[in-house]
């Protein structure tokens, strides 16, 4: 679904399938209705006790849910709580319903699990949606949100957003590929010590490194070696070797652009300080790496970090031992690529691309949110940090500022306008000047000229979404003739780099 026009630079490649099954549920924004049933009357004290477990048990339930194509009937689902800061909530707990613990093969939409998620610390309940969204519409991986009514065993226990999980109905419909080992980012974090998923060396033992991330994927195999080799690379290759493998290793300028993102943002409960909330893909078909994104509650300046005045957050910010963040910003080619992946995701970051959204959502959820008995603010404070600026005291978080929305992306823009000097920079400044595409916009048929001696190692093209589209190539020729018109992305892959040039079909 659209939110707002931008010029994507460089996007995420994925094959067109047939429209998934989830697309049904989150091509729409909707409220859902979920009604969970448990046999036994002390369910909430049986669910309390498995979380304090930390196995990951879940319980069984019943759950109809109901949304905008129709009831959906399951008899038995696992339910458990999660969350870390968020499990503060005393009567509203994240959850995580599991479609396929005791039916195997039952799904949702094609989906395994959902997660419901209770907008601890926000008092709009819409950071995550809103952040999401903008990574999508920028071509950054990241889970799809929705949202939900909750009720237990005929009580309504609140107003949750209803996120994708990420595994591997995720890694089939965003990447076609679900062979490789996905880590997840453990929750040990801090910048003052704990094992932080930081990235950083710890030698070549697995087990060093077990307490930092979560092997999602391969877990019979239970194989690491590909995360240690990357970390490796991240860590003790010289500048002029890293220069080569990193960008080769990973799907580069994604990477950086979702980077910029949460920096833009000022989402700090994640790698960018932190150090947790994410998940990186070692695509088999591929073999490189791709960055996911993961929670993101506290986006919009919510989580400090313990940095000050997070509306001035400098765009080259690095947390104490954040080795891919010390790299990116201490290598002036990597750096000049992250500047031109911030100034193309900050182009679409302002109040009159961003606020229509908002407004949206806040229209779709407001009455919603007036009737949960279990919300964290008050009908007040969630109506006017839309837009401004708020003060609470006491309760999970303790009293603090509370960005508005509106407030919060008008002052970063400000300060960011003053800094940034995107007016200096194009948005394909990484482009290789000889790399052509003519004629340009093209109706039938385009041409593209590659610097001399090229090795292309494969040539892609892909729409706004981030999908894959077919185009018959005859030598420097792209046959573009069924395709709709709009603006796609050609992506040229050298091996060592990659060429990337707008193409406008008309």
């Amino acid at each position: 679904m659209k939110r707002w026009s931008f010029l994507a630079a460089v996007v995420f490649p994925v094959l067109i399938h047939a429209q998934p099954p989830s697309d049904e549920l989150f091509g729409t924004d909707q409220v859902i209705d979920i009604q969970l049933t448990f046999a036994q009357p002390n369910y909430w004290d049986s669910l309390l006790a498995y979380y304090n477990e930390g196995l990951e048990r879940q319980l069984l339930a019943s759950v109809i849910l109901t949304d905008v194509v129709g009831t959906y009937t399951y008899d038995s689902v696992g339910v458990r709580f999660k969350g870390n800061s968020s499990y503060g909530l005393p009567n509203k707990k994240s959850m995580k319903i599991d479609f396929n613990e005791y039916v195997p093969g039952q799904k949702y939409h094609g989906m395994k699990k959902i997660n419901l998620n209770n907008g601890f610390n926000d008092p709009t309940l819409l950071r995550e949606k809103i952040f999401f969204d903008f990574c999508q519409d920028l071509g950054v991986l990241a889970p799809r949100a929705v949202f939900g009514n909750v009720r237990m065993n005929g009580s309504l226990i609140g107003f949750y957003g209803v996120v994708e999980q990420v595994d591997k109905e995720f890694l089939d419909r965003w990447v076609d590929d679900t062979n490789g080992n996905m880590f997840k980012a453990g929750d040990n974090f801090g910048t003052g010590g704990g094992a932080a998923a930081d990235l950083a060396w710890y030698g070549t033992a697995q087990s060093t490194y077990e307490p930092r991330y979560e092997l999602k994927t391969n877990t019979t195999v239970n194989d690491w070696s590909d995360l240690i080799d990357l970390i490796d690379v991240i860590n003790n290759t010289t500048p002029s070797q890293l220069e080569v493998q990193l960008p080769a290793l990973t799907d580069w300028h994604p990477l950086l652009r979702s980077l910029a993102i949460d920096n833009l943002f000022s989402n700090l409960d994640s790698y960018i300080n932190s150090a947790r909330n994410y998940y990186i893909y070692h695509n088999d078909s591929t073999g490189i790496w791709q960055w996911i994104k993961w929670d993101a509650n506290e986006a919009f300046g919510r989580y400090s970090g313990g940095v000050p005045n997070l509306t001035n957050l400098a765009p080259n910010y690095v947390a104490n031992s954040r080795p891919l963040m010390t790299k990116i910003m201490n290598t002036p080619t990597f750096y000049a690529a992250y500047r031109t992946e911030y100034c193309a995701v900050f182009d679409a970051f302002m109040n009159s691309a961003l606020d229509p959204h908002i407004d949206a959502l806040a229209a779709l959820i407001q009455p919603h949110v007036f009737a949960d008995p279990n919300k964290q603010y008050t009908n007040a404070q969630f109506t006017t940090n839309l837009t401004s600026n708020i003060t609470v005291t006491g309760g999970p978080g303790g009293g603090q500022t509370v960005f508005g929305l509106k407030s919060f992306i008008n002052s970063r823009r400000v300060y960011l306008t003053g800094v940034l000097g995107c007016a200096t920079i194009g948005i394909d400044e990484s482009i290789d000047q000889v790399f052509e595409v003519f004629p340009n916009p093209c109706h039938e048929e385009m041409r593209f000229v590659l610097p001399q001696g090229s090795v292309v190692k494969g040539i892609r093209l892909v729409d706004l979404t981030g999908r894959q589209v077919s185009a018959e190539r005859i030598g420097n020729t792209l046959v573009l003739g069924e395709l709709p018109t709009g603006l796609y992305s050609l992506i040229v892959d050298l091996g060592d780099r990659r060429l990337t040039a707008r193409v406008m079909k008309e």
